[in-house]
């Protein structure tokens, strides 16, 4: 593997670890302290959206298949939308906030699984690729079924899926990481 795609796949690695730690905290802040105002849970969500949408153009911006490019930059329209209509709106009901955190929940479940689908993947990044988006979509139907769950249970419920993906984040990391690490081996033992 020569040195532009590993010091790519370092890239991606780095920017998920990031985002999985950030979704982690997030979730730890959530759980810990679920009763935020809705307002808070309101910026809250719109930050988390804004930097996710930032990582996701990164790595849209940084990857070299056009699959991977269009899906990345899907995923970070989407969450830029959910941060723009979270700020836009900072009023909404705990109902009409759920509904916003389910429609991004539904979405970026359904871009996830079909990323499994773009060339080039490992078979441990497309199964948490799946895991993570049928995650996102359970999510999104449970708050469907009962979006006057409130701002208190969404703050939880919020915070266990944000941990979840912060899991799954730093596992697709250590992916590329040690796929980063097997193929540079043998071209040092050539060397």
């Amino acid at each position: 593997m020569n040195t532009t795609k590993e010091s790519l796949i370092g890239a991606v690695s780095k920017t998920l670890v990031w985002r999985g730690l950030l979704a982690i905290a997030i979730g730890v802040v959530s759980v810990v302290w679920p009763n935020i105002t809705v307002g808070a849970f309101v910026i809250l969500f719109a930050v988390y959206a804004f930097i996710a949408a930032g990582m996701d153009a990164v790595r849209a911006f940084t990857s070299g298949r056009a699959g991977a490019v269009i899906g990345n930059l899907l995923l970070s329209l989407l969450s830029l939308a959910a941060g723009v209509v979270a700020l836009v709106w900072p009023g909404p009901t705990a109902t009409v906030l759920t509904l916003i955190v389910g429609w991004w929940a539904l979405f970026t479940g359904l871009v996830e699984i079909a990323m499994v689908f773009t060339s080039g993947r490992r078979a441990g990044e497309r199964a948490w690729l799946i895991l993570s988006g049928l995650i996102s979509i359970a999510f999104a139907v449970a708050l469907f079924i009962r979006p006057d769950l409130g701002a208190l249970s969404l703050a939880t419920v919020f915070g266990l899926y944000s941990i979840f993906f912060g899991i799954s984040s730093l596992v697709v990391a250590r992916e590329g990481h040690e796929l980063r690490h097997s193929t540079g081996r043998p071209a040092e033992a050539v060397s």
